[in-house]
């Protein structure tokens, strides 16, 4: 049987993909990240499935769980909120999986920088202003940076920084930032993206770390800081301009809006 990594999305119970929901349907075993995971998704699941939490679990028992399913013949929901791709902790699931010849497939879920963005009312890449996002936490008590990615070294790049696992450490953040963005740079912190209690803050590097101290933010939170977050002078994409050449595109030619003519 099959281990099914699903992306659960950033909160809100209808941001699962429709693959995600029917995927959790149709598995007799799911294990859930209780924390995170809307408890509503739960609902998704069949009837008599068994429903594991896995928020007080170390990895050994969670793989050991995911081993047993297979050996009971089940297909098993591996329930991560986000998507699976960042900062999600599946490539040491998956190492383990690999050596016990257990096999997986991952299906993607809304990301919470994604949902932060929509909370924001904003796109992250806009043209002559900034066309590149880098997805980043800070070290503190979590696996120390690899050389070279501290904020530090980022943040000569002037491009959007989206920072998870960082809101308990935003004086940190800001300090490390104002050398390379300046205090007038554009800052937001969204936290609990897409769900009811949404918090959204927007600034600058001068005052957001007084307003997440005064919201009380300290985690399930994305810190944004970039140009982008503010930009309202910029030129037409190119996608839409007049000058661009329309030929008649084939039928398997990328459509619109897929990102691949954004420039």
């Amino acid at each position: 049987m099959t281990v099914y990594f699903i992306g659960a999305g950033p909160g809100a119970a209808d941001l699962i993909t429709v693959r995600g929901a029917r995927t959790l349907a149709a598995c007799g075993v799911c294990l859930y990240a209780g924390s995170l995971v809307p408890r509503e998704l739960l609902a998704e699941c069949p009837p008599g499935a068994r429903l594991i939490d896995t928020a007080q679990l170390d990895l050994d028992t969670i793989t050991a769980e995911l081993v047993r399913a297979h050996q009971e013949g089940h297909d098993v929901a591996r329930l991560h909120s986000g998507d699976p791709s960042v900062f999600s902790a599946v490539a040491e699931q998956m190492r383990r999986l690999d050596a016990a010849g257990v096999p997986y497939e991952v299906v993607p879920g809304v990301p919470a920088f994604a949902a932060a963005a929509a909370a924001l009312k904003r796109e992250l890449t806009v043209p002559t202003v900034g066309q590149t996002v880098i997805l980043t936490r800070v070290a503190q008590r979590a696996t120390p940076m690899p050389e070279g990615e501290d904020l530090a070294t980022l943040g000569r790049s002037g491009a959007l920084l989206v920072l998870h696992l960082a809101a308990m450490y935003v004086d940190r953040v800001v300090d490390e930032l104002l050398p390379h963005y300046g205090a007038d740079c554009p800052a937001a912190v969204v936290a609990m993206a897409s769900r009811p209690d949404e918090i959204v803050l927007r600034g600058t590097l001068a005052d957001i770390a007084d307003q997440v101290k005064a919201a009380g933010v300290v985690r399930t939170a994305v810190i944004m800081v970039g140009r982008t977050l503010a930009a309202e002078q910029f030129r037409d994409s190119h996608l839409y301009s007049t000058d661009r050449e329309r030929p008649h595109a084939p039928c398997d030619a990328p459509a619109e809006g897929t990102g691949t003519g954004r420039a």
